[in-house]
């Protein structure tokens, strides 16, 4: 009779699964996605945010710190996990990102059983820590969390602007361009894996450039990605507006495949709020250069975030804020109430708007917003969009059209009951029949391509 040889823990090649967890914006998407492609390229197994936990998972928690409401996330989460390493249901805990950057101190003394704390640009420290080796020959290769047919592009780490509220230069540091050539390379390996829209983000992406060529040169990269085969839309997030380079709308009207589509934030229009907030940018420049830009292309689609209850804002500012947004029509907004950061330039002001008010005002301008973006859909009834799907949902077919970003603007929903055919990744044309606040509803009229 034979006996079963005893296997030995020593003998085993087991590695444990990788769980990488992210919280914040696209930016953190995007270092995840980094993590991850290396990860895998070192032949650990690696899963996004999963769904159970294994008792020998290494949980790596990328963080927020921009905002409170972030920060509490980002902290709730870790203490979630530290609970789950405590009662044997995990086996490591790892927090990366930018709230460990900014308090890896605070946050070691408070949650002790985290095994390790890194910082926004530790991500080769953070790999020899679970055992893997930083490749270089992997530059520009990720692992998307993201359906596959569109990716967060970053072309820029960190950021020089002097901005009053805000901390992102205390996590994420100077800014950094990527060279082109670079950029050039990781949007072609995207390319060849499916990818279709590049959604082009940085802390200021008309910034680019000025560091490692001494020109802000975006216009030169936007036309070197668009000349690469498979990408269909291009799209531009987060761009700053002092200095902001007018060429860049030359190639988005030479260019079919760069979206007409621009997320400029502009935080305020009261002079005496802008000049306190340090944006380098007056009422009347901020309104000349909306003005010129939608000179320069008609049909751009204008995406904003503004900022209420900043210290010393009165009701005046306010009502100049509330009536310009009125006035203006902007395509898309965002509003959010002020937060108090430490170590900010505003953080040696009196954070003297109440929060009740804060949220008021917020509620006021999204209540405006809403009126607007209604109108602006109801002249949409009746025209055909170009709709990129991104997935189906409730008996709907849902997607884009190129002005639209995908978690924060209007989406277009194709019923799948009509008996039109879509698929997920592909483009199709739909005529839109009816219109609400923030949704769009019609049927293919073309195949899909």
């Amino acid at each position: 009779m034979k006996t079963k040889k005893a296997v030995l823990p020593q003998e085993t090649n087991h590695r444990p699964r990788i769980n990488v967890v992210t919280l914040g914006c696209s930016k953190n998407i995007h270092d995840s996605e980094v993590l991850m492609g290396q990860l895998r390229g070192n032949a650990m197994e690696v899963v996004h945010e999963a769904e159970s936990a294994r008792e020998d998972d290494i949980v790596v928690i990328n963080t927020c710190g921009f905002i409170d409401n972030a920060k509490q996330e980002s902290i709730d989460t870790i203490l979630q996990y530290s609970a789950l390493k405590d009662e044997g249901k995990v086996g490591k805990v790892i927090v990366t990102g930018c709230l460990s950057e900014r308090y890896k101190p605070e946050l070691a003394a408070e949650i002790s059983n985290v095994d390790a704390y890194f910082g926004t640009n530790d991500l080769q420290a953070l790999l020899s820590t679970v055992g893997a080796d930083y490749k270089y020959e992997l530059l520009g290769e990720r692992l998307l969390t993201t359906p596959s047919h569109f990716a967060y592009f970053k072309i820029a780490e960190g950021c020089n602007r002097p901005c009053s509220f805000c901390a992102i230069p205390l996590m994420r540091g100077k800014h950094q361009s990527k060279s082109m050539e670079d950029l050039e390379k990781e949007a072609r390996f995207l390319a060849a894996q499916g990818t279709r829209e590049l959604i082009l983000i940085a802390q200021d992406l008309t910034y680019y450039g000025l560091d490692l060529y001494g020109k802000r040169n975006l216009a030169d990269l936007l036309r070197r990605l668009s000349d690469i085969e498979g990408i269909d839309w291009i799209r531009l997030q987060y761009a700053y507006p002092s200095g902001f380079p007018m060429e860049i709308l030359d190639v988005m009207n030479e260019r079919d495949n760069i979206c007409k589509y621009l997320d400029m934030p502009l935080q305020h229009i009261s002079d005496r709020m802008l000049q306190s907030m340090r944006r380098g940018i007056n009422r009347q420049k901020t309104l000349d250069l909306v003005d010129a830009i939608r000179d320069k292309v008609p049909n751009i689609a204008l995406r904003t975030t503004l900022i209420c209850g900043y210290p010393g804002e009165t009701e005046q500012d306010f009502a100049e804020m509330r009536d310009w947004v009125e006035k203006t029509r902007f395509d898309r907004l965002g509003c959010f109430t002020y937060s108090h950061e430490e170590n900010t330039h505003a953080h040696s002001l009196e954070d003297d708007v109440p929060a009740e008010v804060k949220e008021a005002r917020v509620e006021e301008i999204m209540g405006i917003q809403q009126q607007v973006s209604w109108e602006i859909n109801q002249e949409k009834i009746g025209k055909t969009f170009k709709v990129l799907v991104d997935r189906t949902d409730n008996g709907y077919f849902v997607g884009r059209t190129e002005y639209d970003s995908p978690e924060v603007d209007n989406e277009v929903l194709i019923p799948m009951e009509s008996g039109d055919f879509a698929s997920i990744g592909r483009f199709v044309e739909v005529h839109i029949d009816r219109a609400e606040e923030f949704d769009l509803y019609g049927t293919i009229a073309e195949k899909s391509q």
